[in-house]
Parts: C-alpha cells; structure tokens; sequence
C-alpha cells in the first residue's frame, strides 16, 4: 500500500525527513507559506501546496500519516484551528501522527536532568503556547498522535561557522547554563524510526547525549575553522534580542533514554563536535 504523508509547516526538520521518504516511494506533501519555495520543495519531490490559501481537500483524502511542523501563535495551534474537523474525520484511519513540540515545556531546571515524565512547567510564552497546543493535538479521539520534544536544532545551514566567520559571533557566559542540542539528521532517523514502529500516545525527547554551555560550541567552532575564539560577554551585559535573551531563561539536561530504547534510534551525531566537525566535511 502506497503511503502519503501530508506534512504541515513543512520546514527545515520535515524537509530531512523527506529526503528519507521519497526515494523509499512515498508521496509527500509539504504546505508552505512562500511561494518561493515552491520550486525547491518540488525539486526535492515534494507537492507543494501554499497555505493558509490552498487546497488540502485531496490532501486529506490520500493522507495516511501527518506531521505538525508549524508552532502555536497568539490565536492557537494554527492547523487545528483551520483542520480539526478534516483531522478528526480521517483519525481512525491515519497510520501515524508526529506534532513536532520542544523541550521548553520543562522549563527551568537550572541544569537538572529533565525525561519525558517530568512535569510540564514552562518558563516562556512560547513554551506555554506549546503545552497547550499538546495537550490540545491529545483531544482528538483515535489519532495516532506521537509528540516529539526537540531541543536546540542545528545541520547544514544552520550552526555557528558564518557567526564565527563574520566575527559577529560572541561566547555569552551565563554561570551553569547549558542547552541540549540535535541534528536534523537525527531528527529525521527519529521519525522514521517511529514511523515504522508507531506506538499512539508516546512522547519522545530529541536532543543528543552531551547538554554543554554555549560558550563551548562557539569556542569549539572558531577552533575548527582555524579563527580566534571569540570574546567572552557576560550575559548581563549583552546586548541581546528579548526572543535571544528568553533562550537563557532555562537551563537543563535533557534525558534521550526513550528514543534509544524504545525506538532503538543510535544517533548520527551523538554530540556537537562529531556533529560539527561533519558540518565542515
């Protein structure tokens, strides 16, 4: 049986999944906001289709798993509130759902370890919009909905090397902060491992094994690249955007235990140095 994925906000870590996906037959169809980016997604074999403005009438008709890539804004999660009724028509017969969260629903544990139990506590707007666009994905009856809490995403296209290279970028030192991080490759292999192996109702942790200060990674970085380590700013005095400045309001660790157990995922890029140093080749 053919399979489609109909893949809503189809963005950086939905696009690495689907590089996984076409070339194993499946059809996949991305919605996006730009136009521009109609032509990349079909070049990647992916139907694209504009939205909020286009048709998903035939999307839904042939979908048998969805992804949620597109996040909560002020008015709520933007797919239920345009789709809830199409969702809920074709969940008893939808294979797998995967609703794309963040570990900032934990909010701050000033480095303590957090799992996939921990209470929910965010610590930012943004984080609470994502505890309530969850909890809101879960009042669907019969949808195989799986939630994936991803931490801080880097790959191709997205690291500090150009920060680094343009000398724009600075180590903020903020006493015992550190960020757990993943690659998109890894996020892509979780996902498909969980595809091939759904189980409704699961929340899993994606991040790598190594939460480090990110002072470090910056350091690390200017260090590959042959470029002096940038200077040290005390997070008090940076200068900062408040979207840049709430990242810092939550320090911990991020437990990965289930996505090894439970989906036997051995991950790509277990820290940032293996995955850094790929970025480079």
């Amino acid at each position: 049986m053919s399979k489609t994925l109909l893949s809503f906000g189809h963005g950086y870590s939905a696009r690495a999944l689907a590089k996984q996906l076409v070339p194993q037959g499946w059809q996949v169809i991305g919605t996006t906001r730009k136009p521009e980016r109609v032509c990349a997604l079909q070049a990647e074999g992916v139907t694209p289709v504009l939205w909020p403005g286009g048709d998903l009438g035939q999307a839904f008709e042939q979908a048998t798993h969805l992804l949620i890539s597109a996040g909560p804004d002020a008015d709520g999660d933007p797919v239920l509130n345009g789709f809830r009724n199409d969702i809920a028509r074709i969940a008893p017969r939808l294979e797998w759902v995967g609703y794309l969260s963040t570990t900032g629903v934990y909010g701050d544990h000033k480095g303590g370890w957090v799992n996939e139990d921990t209470a929910l506590a965010p610590s930012t707007r943004r984080g609470q919009m994502r505890v309530e666009a969850e909890a809101e994905w879960q009042t669907i009856p019969d949808l195989p909905l799986h939630i994936f809490r991803l931490a801080g995403i880097y790959g191709p296209g997205r690291g500090p090397f150009e920060k680094v290279r343009q000398g724009t970028a600075r180590r903020i030192i903020k006493r015992d902060q550190v960020f757990s991080r993943i690659h998109v490759e890894d996020i892509a292999q979780v996902l498909q491992a969980s595809i091939s192996q759904p189980n409704p109702g699961a929340v899993y942790n994606l991040c790598d094994d190594d939460a480090a200060p990110p002072e470090d990674v910056i350091a690390y970085a200017a260090e590959l690249l042959g470029a002096p380590v940038p200077p040290a700013v005390p997070f008090e005095e940076a200068d900062m955007t408040p979207m840049a400045r709430s990242f810092y309001a939550e320090s911990k660790r991020v437990s990965n235990a289930r996505i090894k157990d439970e989906l036997g995922v051995n991950l790509i890029y277990p820290n940032y140095r293996v995955g850094l140093q790929a970025l480079l080749g």
